[in-house]
């Protein structure tokens, strides 16, 4: 078992405040991934967790154990935290094969020489470098010393696996097979993983919990798909998502039974049951529509599921899909059609997009008024 609970934790980097009251719960067999842009606070509480730094304030415990009470100066060291960790760095000893590196953590704990050959060969060919066991680390590629960092971090099977940005250094095709490993990797072991990183798509497909970071600030905490089809601020609705979400300005009118929205899409009416808690009761407000580009549709005739009447800007066929830029009165904004779609520049189209499926946010506020459904 590895449950870890981080409690009221200050970090100060001199003046600089760099985690401020963070509280987190990592359950045990957990995937949670640490996102945010470089700067949050992702990667010091990584090292808070691992032992590499100490807060100022707070506690942090381990399977309901204490190992960290800032206000008793009680750290416990690394070594007793029952981790293994991968930085961006590889930290490779230069005179050891790749087959003697990942071995290392197994000699040290005296198994069996049938062992420590059946855990390594299965780790290096998790990895896809069993051809490589008998190389050093300076005949290797960055990409590939990367990958012997993660066998010799999995190959003891840790209660707790740390990554820092590990995938940073592979070629996108090899970052697609490692994301798909580590996921495997996690099913298989049940290990509890922390994962930073600042490639969303990494935290989107592999964790079974996101933690989004903004200025040593958590923002939001929640499973993948939650934290996609619904952010609770413009924050992370804006730092979700690839392409980036459409923001449509707008006027919300809103009654006891919902709201009724005026923008550059028209009027969308939204019932009271979709709302959000933080939603107003009544009143005009101003608000942001926020839409998902891949949950708006094109249209070379208007009609009643595509009434907004816009221009194409520009069209970006990429064999799977096709990305195209049209403008809404003073808006741009971006549609994600599936598969090989051909626009010609300022062809005439028209807009339409569910408005189930069409998040609200409260401009002045920046919160989550209504839910996509």
């Amino acid at each position: 078992m590895s449950k870890i609970v981080l409690e009221h934790i200050d970090k100060f980097y001199g003046k600089n405040h760099v985690l401020k009251d963070l509280n987190l719960t990592i359950n045990d067999g957990e995937f949670m991934t640490l996102l945010g842009p470089s700067g949050c606070g992702k990667t010091t509480t990584l090292r808070v967790v691992s032992g590499l730094e100490k807060p100022q304030n707070g506690m942090i415990y381990m399977d309901d154990k204490v190992v960290v009470n800032a206000a008793e100066a009680y750290f416990a060291p690394p070594s007793k935290r029952n981790l293994n960790l991968v930085f961006q760095s590889y930290a490779l000893w230069p005179h050891m094969t790749v087959y003697d590196n990942v071995a290392f953590g197994l000699k040290i704990r005296h198994e069996t020489n049938d062992q420590i050959k059946k855990k390594v060969a299965s780790a290096l060919e998790r990895m896809q470098i069993g051809e490589y066991a008998k190389r050093y680390p300076s005949e290797l590629s960055g990409g590939q010393q990367q990958r012997v960092a993660i066998a010799r971090a999995i190959v003891s099977e840790p209660k707790l696996l740390l990554l820092d940005e590990p995938l940073s250094n592979l070629d996108a095709k090899l970052r697609v097979d490692m994301r798909s490993e580590l996921k495997r990797l996690h099913h298989d072991t049940g290990t509890t993983i922390i994962y930073v990183t600042h490639d969303q798509v990494e935290a989107l497909t592999m964790s079974t919990r996101i933690a989004l970071f903004r200025k040593g600030e958590l923002v939001q905490v929640a499973p993948p798909l939650e934290l996609y089809d619904n952010p609770v601020n413009l924050y992370t609705a804006d730092f979700i998502g690839n392409p980036s979400i459409n923001f449509v300005k707008g006027n919300a009118e809103i009654k006891a039974d919902g709201m009724t929205v005026e923008s550059a899409m028209g009027k969308m009416a939204f019932p009271r049951k979709d709302m959000t808690e933080k939603a107003p009761q009544s009143g005009s407000v101003p608000v942001t529509l926020g839409i998902r580009p891949e949950q708006m549709t094109l249209s070379t005739v208007q009609d009643e599921a595509h009434p907004v009447a816009a221009h194409v800007y520009s069209s970006m066929p990429a064999g799977s899909e096709t990305l195209v830029t049209v403008r809404v009165g003073e808006a741009l904004l971006t549609v994600k059609e599936l598969g090989s779609a051909r626009y010609s520049m300022d062809d005439e189209v028209f807009v339409g997009a569910n408005p189930k499926k069409v998040n609200v946010f409260e401009t002045e506020s920046e919160n989550l008024i209504k839910y996509c459904v």
